[in-house]
């Protein structure tokens, strides 16, 4: 683990998710629940990346920048833990209200994400870094429901995918999963950026799976509408009431051709989108 700065890219990403990695396999041996989680990915962008920036004008002028959360930060870690096959399988068929399991596993992920937070922070420490972190959700304007610190936003900027039309993010395991973030004064090598569009419709192709599995006025051609899908997250959230806070849905990410990875675009013999 020491003198990690001196790897080169590879093996940096490499280190991160083999860290990642231990803290999941512990977390589900001492748990003792089901194992909802198949092995992480993680990517690096420099805090001083001029997309930072723009997040403040894509997404609201008082998101947060790096600095804001560490003063020495020069590193911002992104990581993805991507969700087994039949957990989406069983959201994405379930009907109307999110799958039970695909609630059960929220807070269960978010419980997750936080211990990888800290375990990186000790790790980090141990090299003589700081690090600062954000919880992995509901660290949103519940109002405006933007949140202060985009880890989806984070994870494009760091190189971990790009986005779909259901304004997910696709990374090479899919978008059904969760992303989580840590700032820290380690200066780690950028991941360079996929060039190419992962979404079939971004990338010209005929798709439109995504918009299918929205039944609640939230998702369309027309655009994405966070109030709606956030009413159809509460009614979830109610369905579910003996459990933790689960306002969840995730229907457009389940059971579509990005769930799991980056979608193959047709057969050549397919037509184009633009044709």
């Amino acid at each position: 683990m020491s003198h990690i700065t001196d790897r080169a890219n590879p093996d940096q990403i490499q280190w991160l998710e083999n860290e990642i990695q231990s803290v999941i396999t512990v977390w589900t041996h001492e748990h003792k629940g089901v194992d909802y989680w198949l092995p992480p990915l993680a990517a690096v962008a420099s805090a001083r990346d001029g997309l930072f920036e723009e997040l403040r004008r894509v997404i609201d002028p008082e998101h947060a920048l790096p600095s804001d959360l560490l003063a020495s930060a020069r590193s911002v870690i992104v990581f993805f833990i991507p969700f087994r096959e039949w957990l989406g399988e069983e959201n994405g068929r379930s009907g109307g209200f999110a799958a039970r399991s695909w609630a059960e596993a929220y807070p269960e992920t978010n419980r997750l994400i936080a211990a990888v937070n800290l375990h990186l922070k000790d790790v980090l420490c141990k090299e003589g870094h700081l690090s600062a972190t954000t919880p992995a959700t509901h660290n949103f304007d519940e109002e405006k429901l933007i949140s202060g610190w985009s880890h989806k936003h984070l994870a494009y900027i760091a190189g971990l995918g790009t986005f779909g039309s259901h304004h997910l993010l696709i990374t090479r395991a899919g978008c059904c999963g969760r992303l989580g973030s840590l700032v820290t004064s380690m200066e780690l090598t950028p991941t360079v950026r996929p060039r190419a569009e992962f979404c079939l419709l971004k990338a010209g192709y005929r798709c439109s799976a995504c918009y299918a599995k929205c039944k609640y006025g939230a998702l369309s051609e027309g655009g994405f509408d966070r109030h709606a899908c956030y009413r159809q997250c509460l009614v979830n959230d109610k369905h579910y009431g003996d459990l933790p806070l689960v306002d969840v849905c995730g229907k457009c990410g389940c059971d579509v051709p990005c769930s799991h990875g980056i979608p193959a675009p047709p057969a050549a013999s397919a037509e184009h989108a633009s044709v």
